[in-house]
Parts: C-alpha cells; structure tokens; sequence
C-alpha cells in the first residue's frame, strides 16, 4: 500500500474508531465563564462551542465532564480522560499531552479596583502596600508570586474576590479579562467596578489529549479545522457574542511595562498539580 493510501488509512480510523467501539472521547474541564460554563442546564461559552463544532465536522462524539481543575488533569494522568479543554502549554506536560498548531483563546489577566477604592496602576510597582485577591491553587506569574511589595488574599471563588472588592475588604483583584467583564454584569456590578487596562500577563488556551495511539493525527486535524473555522463568519459572530476583542497596540505596551521582557503567566490550574 502506498505510503499516502497508509497515512489516510490512519487518519480515518483514528477519528472513527472511538464511534466503531461505541464510545466517545472523554473531554474533561473546568468552568471557566464565558469560555466553557453551564447555564440551566446547557453547556455554553466560547471554547466550548468552538471545540464542540469542530469536532461535529471531524464526525467525533464527545462526553463532557466539568470539574474543578484538579480532579480534570488527576483524570488524564490516569487515563480516565482522553483531553482537557482550556489547558495551558507547558514543556513539563509536553511528555503526555498533545497539543493543537492552532489555540482555542488568549486570555488576558488584569486586576480590577472599586470605583469608590480607585487603584489605577501601570507596573506592578504601583501597588506597594495594597491586598490583592487571587485564586486559591492558581499558579501566578513569577513577578507577581514573589513581590513582596503587596499581600495576595485568596477567595474560595470568582464571585467572592469581587463581593470582597465590592466591600473593601481587598483593594483589588487578578483574574482574566473576559471572566471579569462576565462576572460584572452577571453580578450586576458594572457600575461599582472598573478594569484597569495594564495587562499583567497573557496566554493561550489550548485543547489537548493524552498521547495514545493515532492521537497525534486527530490533534493535526483538530488543529487545521479549528483554523479554517476561525476564519469564517460564525467564529466571529460567536467572539463578538462572548466579548472577544483583539489585542490593542496599547494594550500590549501595557503589558511590555507591567511585567517583565519573558512573561510567565497565571494558569487556571491548581498549583499542586503542576
């Protein structure tokens, strides 16, 4: 058989063989509003429906499963999950996870004050003195883990950094762009929070899957239909629909000046599980 037939042979059992065992590829990951989330019941957000399209044009079945971050990359330790969504790239994982070409989203982390509170701020060396809310197990930027110059309280959730803002009980908090602008207005807050504009760091979010046989051709194919997707009018729509934005020239100057030339980022992830 000709090298190409052989590869095509691959390729197409690879991407059906889960339907011919009658299973489906196991995705798990965390709610992560308005990337991946459920609402009433139904699952929702931009990476999801992103991912969950492409896959429905490589002919794939996917079983979903939301848990906290932990227990998603115990489970693809384990084998007990064939992928992740919205993981971050790591070398470390590279030994037992593959990646796609294309990533599902930048995230942007920037910190958030109370307009009563206002702490606008340009470096992190702005903020001497002030309490930060974070994210209990998240794994942040070197720069902003080790500064000394200001006290990181963690809340046990999202929702609760910003009721502690709101209440002055921290100055401001750190979380990723667009899970900010969410929250606002599903806490109905919009009028007592301000963003500020420093980027903090940044990164892509990726789906990736366990490195098991044929899994590196369903990645390859993931990666360019996930592509082709993108560039067409319903991605944009659904961007437009979940508050995607593109990095602005400022934007990006801000970031230049509020870390450092090699930025590390935070990670939705737990710490531990590094």
């Amino acid at each position: 058989m000709p090298a190409i037939a052989q590869l095509l042979t691959v390729v197409l059992f690879t991407c059906l063989s889960f339907a011919a065992r009658g299973e489906k590829l196991r995705i798990v990951t965390e709610p992560w509003a308005p990337y991946v989330y459920e609402e009433n019941g139904k699952s929702l957000g931009l990476d999801y429906e992103t991912t969950a399209i492409v896959f429905k044009r490589l002919g794939i079945e996917v079983e979903w499963q939301f848990l906290p971050w932990k227990r998603c990359l115990s489970m693809l330790e384990t084998g007990q999950a064939d992928g992740a969504l919205d993981i971050f790239h790591s070398d470390e994982r590279d030994a037992t996870l593959l990646y796609p070409s294309e990533p599902l989203s930048e995230v942007q982390f920037v910190m958030f004050y109370a307009n009563g509170r206002p702490h606008p701020f340009r470096t992190l060396d702005e903020l001497r003195g002030l309490t930060i809310g974070t994210s209990p197990g998240y794994l942040y930027s070197q720069d902003f883990r080790e500064s000394t110059l200001f006290t990181r309280e963690p809340a046990p959730s999202h929702e609760a950094n910003f009721g502690k803002l709101v209440r002055g009980r921290i100055d401001l908090l750190i979380t990723d762009r667009r899970v900010g602008q969410h929250l606002l207005d599903e806490l109905n807050i919009r009028d007592k929070i301000t963003e500020n504009p420093t980027v903090i760091s940044q990164q892509s979010q990726f789906l990736a899957v366990r490195r098991n046989a044929g899994m590196d051709l369903l990645v390859q194919r993931f990666g360019a239909e996930l592509k082709r997707f993108k560039r067409e009018p319903a991605y944009a729509e659904l961007s437009a629909r979940y508050g995607a934005a593109p990095v602005t020239a400022a934007n990006a100057a801000s970031t230049a000046s509020a870390t450092a030339p090699r930025t590390k980022t935070v990670e939705q992830q737990e710490s531990g599980a590094q």
